[in-house]
């Protein structure tokens, strides 16, 4: 039987957060046949830090790791508006892991010994489901969070009914980030898309019309909930929390 062939572009970061050295050299040889780019951590300590940094468009995530497990790290990943898949694995067949793992976050839920084979096509169909979204939201023009709506033909955005006033920068940076949620957006990005300038990391402009943003939006909690700082790297905008 031919191992099935990845229903997507290739060349998709996965990043493996797994202690067991064999098991993690076996998924990545495994993945990287079929043109995935892989990062393994062998640590939970780091590995939300690693993740945010290296941008994983899916995260392989062991539940039994040394420095932090991963129910904290899923947790943590969600807390921030980061919205990666995520593929529990575990040692453990118990429903309370599966059920806590799921309400965590993660998408989807395989107990060890996995075969490479099952976990490629979990991968590829998780893939294709977030293709898909992305490119419904591609074509949208008008985006609904909770109580906020961004209407992009009409450039209006209005929260619990009523009319958010916005500079034009600032409805764009809304847009750009709103129609990405749950995606991290470094400074370069941002600064690139909306203004076709490289970041030349001194430029505060994206950092203060986040602010006000922020301020208008009634974002000023602390720690912020809605747009949110990624430490070394960005801003993500959470889909929750509207």
């Amino acid at each position: 039987m031919n191992d099935p062939e990845p229903q997507f572009d290739p060349g998709h970061h996965i990043v493996l957060v797994e202690d067991d050295v064999r098991l993690a050299t076996l998924i990545t040889d495994y993945l990287q046949k079929h043109d995935f780019w892989v990062s393994h951590e062998a640590s939970g300590e780091q590995a939300v830090e690693r993740i945010c940094e290296l941008q994983a468009d899916l995260v392989v995530l062991d539940v039994m790791l040394p420095g932090k497990n991963g129910f904290d790290i899923c947790r943590e990943l969600r807390a921030i508006g980061y919205r990666v898949p995520v593929i529990m694995l575990t040692a453990r067949d118990e429903d309370f892991d599966q059920v806590l793992g799921l309400e965590l976050g993660a998408d989807d839920y395989l107990t060890k010994p996995v075969h490479p084979r099952v976990l490629l096509a979990h991968i590829s169909a998780i893939l294709r489901r977030m293709t898909a979204l992305d490119k419904a939201l591609a074509g949208e023009n008008t985006l609904t969070f909770g109580k906020l709506r961004i209407d992009r033909d009409l450039r209006e955005v209005h929260q619990d009914g009523n009319a958010i006033g916005l500079t034009s920068g600032e409805f764009d940076l809304l847009w750009l980030l709103a129609k990405n949620a749950g995606k991290i957006l470094t400074r370069a990005e941002i600064l690139k898309s909306l203004r076709s300038l490289d970041y030349d990391g001194i430029d505060r402009s994206v950092d203060n019309r986040i602010y006000r943003l922020r301020r208008k939006l009634g974002d000023t909690d602390s720690p912020v909930q809605r747009i949110k700082s990624v430490r070394a790297l960005g801003y993500v905008f959470s889909p929750v929390g509207w």
